[in-house]
């Protein structure tokens, strides 16, 4: 690493253990979008988003919005093996505000944690230390490219970057479930097990969607598999087999902070480019601001505040580089709309069809 990376890196920590938020960024309306960055890579995230922290607010847009110039109102808002080795016949882990107790299990039901009692307090601090760092990767990246504009077509991609993104997210939190318990890190532990439980099911919900639209969905997904959604899983694998996978928390914060931007009037918007009697936001509608990611965003930043301030600046790198993915354009052209209507003319789905 050179001087100006080691300089860099010291300035980031310093602003991650202070919950820094960098710089306010507040974009009044599409025609000022000087410094758009693209969302293109996150299948759950919306045309226009915009996320308010404390001092510190982002937005993001694409052509679709541009109709809708109107900005909106930003407000805060199976199983892992159970052969760990060290369980006893009953673990208890107290920390200063909150103790889990841990209690043996077979293999078919994982590892089991009971809450003993919550302590809320710091979750402020905890919070904007986390969105700070998402705020500073936003204020990074520079780039004027938008993605092209919603249709029915690339509803389907982007539906298929959200099966993408699903999929692996209920087998890699069990595993890294496993890891913390391994390590006896038995709130990270019950967390990540949570996470398992919550999100198991969802790719399903993707391929429903696609379905609705009319296609083979287990084809489509096949044939489509946007790079963004690619960067981000390898991106969340890594963190789980690092030596400390804890971020990974970060990732899951980051991905769950963006999406709860996405409010009721954008589903609907999504909805009125679909044909009729057309189901297909529903994978979007649990990811998203009127869905469960509110209170599973809550619930990490109270976790996070029985974590040591070494372990929350960890996690607050991850944010910072998982936002730097989902906030940047691809390195190539996004697919053209001849290309998409191309690929899905062949999947069309037929009366015998299902998933």
């Amino acid at each position: 690493m050179n001087a100006k990376h080691q300089t860099e890196e010291v300035q980031m920590t310093k602003q991650f253990e202070a919950g820094e938020q960098t710089s306010e960024i507040s974009i009044s309306s599409p025609s000022d979008m000087t410094s758009f960055k693209s969302a293109e890579s996150a299948g759950f995230v919306a045309d226009t988003t915009v996320v308010k922290t404390a001092s510190c607010s982002w937005q993001y847009t694409s052509n679709s919005s541009q109709s809708n110039s109107n900005q909106q109102s930003a407000t805060d808002n199976e199983s892992a093996d159970a052969s760990t080795g060290f369980v006893a016949d009953a673990a208890v882990v107290k920390t200063a505000k909150r103790a889990w107790a841990h209690q043996p299990s077979s293999a078919k039901q994982g590892i089991i944690f009971t809450e003993k009692s919550v302590d809320a307090s710091n979750k402020a601090k905890t919070q904007k230390q986390l969105d700070g760092a998402i705020a500073l990767a936003w204020s990074r990246v520079k780039t004027r490219r938008r993605p092209p504009a919603l249709t029915r077509a690339r509803w389907v991609w982007r539906l298929a970057g959200s099966y993408h993104l699903c999929q692996p997210t209920q087998q890699l939190m069990e595993t890294v479930a496993w890891r913390f318990a391994s390590a006896g890190r038995m709130v990270l532990a019950q967390w990540a097990a949570q996470k398992a439980s919550e999100e198991a099911g969802h790719d399903r919900l993707a391929l429903l969607d696609i379905q609705s639209m009319g296609y083979k969905a287990e084809a489509v997904v096949k044939e489509l598999v946007p790079p963004a959604a690619v960067n981000l899983v390898d991106y969340f694998t890594r963190s789980v087999q690092a030596r400390d996978p804890i971020g990974c928390v970060g990732y899951s914060y980051t991905m769950e902070r963006l999406a709860m931007g996405i409010k009721e009037d954008y589903i609907q918007r999504v909805e009125a480019l679909l044909p009729p009697n057309t189901h297909a936001t529903r994978c979007l509608r649990v990811h998203s601001g009127v869905g469960n990611d509110v209170g599973h965003v809550d619930e990490t930043v109270e976790m996070m505040t029985e974590l040591t301030s070494d372990e929350r600046v960890q996690v607050a790198k991850a944010c910072y580089e998982t936002a730097l993915l989902c906030f940047s354009p691809p390195s190539e052209d996004y697919i053209s709309e001849e290309e998409l209507a191309y690929v899905l003319k062949g999947l069309e789905q037929t009366s015998t069809d299902e998933i």
